[in-house]
């Protein structure tokens, strides 16, 4: 299943049932799983770890050097779970070695045309990333969370599980979890209800939730009394505890 067209390194390890299409480079240090499918044109550089049964689409560049005018040819890496989608003119960079050292990517992403997952990047699991939606470096993205097409996120930024960023939203600081943003400077417009329900929030959750969304945003507590309000109400509603424990960590204060 490999086009006799196709540019493949010595130093490639390919998995079993991998297709290549004509004219893709797959360079050495690249690991590709089991079932992977790389399409015609797309370019992959190592040192790149890519698990079983990924799709990337033609013209895609995966795995090459960082943006970061810092680099200076240090080894680092990227690293891909299993069943994500990279459609075409994606472009995924290798990490820095003044951060972790690797970007990394985890499972059943939807990564669509034209994003960019810059260096450093941690992507969770079950993401959708529409056209265009663009990551500097450093940030994190939780399970479950969506970008619309053209969001761009600022460096260091950590995007919540269950999030919903809007088409077109400017982000530069956190979005917490479940929560939806909009706008150029983006800003929050209640829970991402549609969303929890097609994952399994029940009424009383979402509610919670909602409940929560208010005392953040609506109650006129500063930031650090609103987190402990909602501290004590995660010992009896646990759904409330994602959202207590990334406000603890919050890096860059959150859209507010």
């Amino acid at each position: 299943m490999i086009d006799p067209r196709a540019v493949i390194d010595p130093k490639a390890e390919l998995g079993a049932d991998v297709t290549v299409g004509p004219f893709a480079v797959i360079g050495a240090g690249v690991q590709l799983g089991d079932g992977c499918r790389v399409g015609p044109h797309a370019v992959i550089e190592g040192p790149t770890r890519i698990g079983p049964n990924n799709t990337v689409f033609q013209f895609a560049s995966i795995g090459a050097c960082p943006q970061d005018k810092k680099y200076a040819g240090e080894e680092t890496t990227l690293e891909i779970g299993e069943g994500n989608t990279f459609r075409e003119f994606v472009t995924v960079h290798r990490g820095t070695a003044q951060d972790k050292g690797s970007t990394r990517i985890g499972d059943d992403n939807w990564i669509m045309a034209y994003c960019h997952i810059a260096h450093d990047c941690v992507i969770g699991d079950h993401t959708i990333f529409s056209n265009s939606a663009s990551l500097a470096g450093h940030v994190i993205v939780g399970d479950h969370a969506i970008l619309g097409g053209f969001t761009l996120v600022h460096q260091f930024c950590n995007i919540g599980a269950h999030s919903f960023c809007a088409f077109g939203s400017v982000v530069n600081q956190d979005v917490p979890p479940f929560v939806t943003v909009s706008g150029h400077m983006a800003e929050p417009h209640g829970i991402n209800s549609e969303g929890l329900k097609r994952r399994g929030y029940d009424a009383g959750a979402l509610r919670n939730l909602r409940r929560a969304y208010k005392i953040l945003y609506k109650s006129g507590l500063r930031l650090e009394e609103a987190r402990e309000h909602l501290r004590a109400l995660s010992a009896e509603q646990p759904e409330l505890l994602p959202l207590v424990e990334f406000l603890d960590r919050a890096r860059r204060g959150i859209i507010r």
